[in-house]
Parts: C-alpha cells; sequence; structure tokens
C-alpha cells in the first residue's frame, strides 16, 4: 500500500534506508551491471543492499530528491564513476542524472568524478547500495544526505505530537 507524497518506486526497504541515513551519510545506486551484492556480503562490515531490480536509476534519483536534501557542507555531494581510460562514456547518463536531482533540487548536482575502484571503495562505505535495473554503462551515482532544516514546506515547526 502506497503512502500520499511517496513515490511508488520508493519500496518499503529504501524508505526505511532513507529514513535511518544521518547526515553526511552516502547511498549508492548502482547499474546492473555493479558488484552490488560483493560489495554488501552478509557477516561482512559495510552497506546494506536494497533492492530495486527493474527501476532506472534517474526516476529512483528524482523520488530520492524529494525526501532528504543534498548535502551543502561537503563540495561534491553526488559522484560518479569516471570511465575507464580507453572507454567512453555517454554523457546523456549524467544529463538524466541531472535532470532528476536538480528538478527536486535546484543548483545541486556538484558531481565529483571518480575512477572506477576508487568509487567501489566509496560504494562500500556507503550507508547502503540501491542495485538496480539501470543498464547504462557507468549508470553508478552516489548521493551525501545533508541536514533537513527545523522547519519544512508541511507546516511542522516543532516537536512531533501523537495523541491515541
Amino acid at each position: 500500500m502506497g503512502l500520499i507524497g511517496i513515490s511508488p518506486l520508493i519500496s518499503p526497504d529504501l524508505l526505511v534506508t532513507l529514513a535511518r541515513m544521518g547526515h553526511g551519510d552516502s547511498i549508492c545506486f548502482a547499474d546492473a551491471n555493479f558488484p552490488s551484492e560483493n560489495l554488501t556480503s552478509p557477516g561482512k562490515p559495510g552497506p546494506i543492499t536494497v533492492r530495486a531490480d527493474g527501476h532506472e536509476v534517474a526516476p529512483l534519483l528524482r523520488a530520492v530528491s524529494k525526501l532528504f536534501p543534498l548535502d551543502t557542507y561537503t563540495e561534491f555531494p553526488v559522484q560518479m564513476m569516471a570511465a575507464v581510460p580507453g572507454d567512453e562514456l555517454d554523457a546523456s547518463i549524467e544529463e538524466r542524472f541531472s535532470t532528476a536531482v536538480e528538478a527536486e533540487q535546484p543548483g545541486m548536482f556538484k558531481v565529483e568524478r571518480v575512477e572506477r575502484f576508487a568509487f567501489y571503495e566509496r560504494a562500500r562505505s556507503c550507508y547502503a547500495i540501491v542495485a538496480t535495473g539501470e543498464t547504462a554503462k557507468y549508470g553508478n551515482i552516489i548521493l551525501v544526505k545533508g541536514v533537513l532544516g527545523i522547519s519544512d514546506d508541511s507546516g511542522w515547526s516543532g516537536p512531533a505530537v501523537f495523541t491515541l
């Protein structure tokens, strides 16, 4: 069952993961060729795997960008894998990812390109790796979660009060 204001692309596991992340925590959205399970093997320290099979990364980025701000305290709150020497990047991938994030957070798509094996190490230090069905080559991206403001668009400006 869905929730008002939450994209149906956001699974319950992904929603819980996003809520558990704190300021400065990172999340990797990995393409179908990425070694997600190898980097998140049970019993090893490191990130958890969240499955998003069949989903492309850009729509997930748009949905997630509505739920938490990117970090303004780091120079590059977005990291993407650089092409291996001798290989080429498809510029449309970064354009799709940028469009998705910028639709919700204008001016925040500040991307750093990271060498392949260094990107794997950064992914290993993420809170979670979201294993997607993205088929684009180099279709991997890391987002760094920022700080939520005291007041937001919902009108909430203080502690939650629940009554039964």
